[in-house]
């Protein structure tokens, strides 16, 4: 693989973790969040649809690790689901995102050879402990704390979904023809699981639970599909490693979001761990 160290990646992965930021505030903003991500699934498969007859077709030997990529989503979306309906979402998405540039550090070493700098892995290290103490459980109560914890199991799940899918999806792009036939196609099957699940959960009811979350969805879906095509696009430009941390800088702009318009906590010790954690993915970017 060609290491493209011009800006351009940078700015590619900038600029999807404010898209994937406001993707993730639309989802928990909808209040129903599995109709929400449906409808946002839904959309990013819509908006590339136009796309698809220009741009070539996956290869033949391809389409088998392309059901795989789309299979990991379908476990990530379960997951952040859960996560986004059980927690806020300044404290859910930190621990979603920001453990992720970790395991896909060392997914990508075992599965792709991308090797860290001991810089680099000094970064990863404070990240992780900012996390936990972002993450800590506030609640005042047993129940509130127990509520925080099983949020933060499924955070740690969706977690370990996001390095997976940045792995396999950078290396299945890699092998592409052009990373838009990746996007596209991806796009174009990452809808079904989550709406047979949405058709599953509400049946009966499910066009009534679409109605109040079709603006939020279709506002997520638009900024997920502009997210993470830029990201796939990153992902044939320089390491896995470097462009999942750099997204996942998406976790301040999340908090902030969460506090401004969801009325969440944001304290002093918010503010500081979110502080050591830009730090830290930013002492991993530097070692790259």
């Amino acid at each position: 693989m060609s290491i493209d160290h011009t800006l351009t990646p940078l700015a590619l992965s900038l600029f999807s973790a404010v898209t994937v930021a406001l993707a993730n505030f639309a989802v928990k903003r909808g209040g129903d969040v599995l109709t929400t991500r449906m409808v946002l699934a839904v959309s990013m498969a819509l908006t590339v649809a136009p796309i698809a007859p220009f741009v070539p077709a996956p290869p033949r030997d391809l389409w088998d690790n392309l059901a795989i990529a789309v299979m990991v989503h379908w476990i990530y979306q379960f997951a952040m689901i859960k996560a986004l309906h059980r927690g806020d979402l300044s404290l859910v998405f930190p621990v979603m995102r920001g453990l992720a540039p970790t395991l896909t550090a060392a997914l990508a070493f075992l599965v792709l050879n991308e090797a860290l700098a001991p810089v680099s892995i000094a970064g990863l290290l404070i990240a992780s402990l900012a996390l936990i103490v972002f993450a800590l459980p506030s609640a005042a109560t047993l129940d509130a704390a127990r509520l925080d914890r099983i949020a933060l199991f499924w955070a740690g799940a969706t977690a370990v979904g996001v390095a997976l899918y940045s792995v396999i999806d950078a290396s299945v792009a890699r092998a592409m023809p052009s990373p838009f036939t990746f996007v596209v196609w991806l796009f174009l099957f990452d809808w079904i699981g989550v709406t047979a699940a949405a058709v599953y959960a509400r049946r009966g009811r499910l066009m009534e639970s679409i109605r109040p979350q079709l603006k939020n969805g279709v506002l997520g879906g638009i900024a997920g599909a502009f997210s993470y095509g830029a990201a796939i696009i990153a992902f044939t430009l320089t390491e896995t490693a470097f462009v999942t941390a750099l997204r996942e800088t998406s976790v301040l702009f999340a908090a902030l979001l969460g506090w401004a318009f969801l009325r969440e906590g944001f304290g002093p010790r918010r503010i500081a761990a979110a502080t050591v954690l830009a730090a830290g993915l930013a002492m991993m970017q530097l070692g790259q």
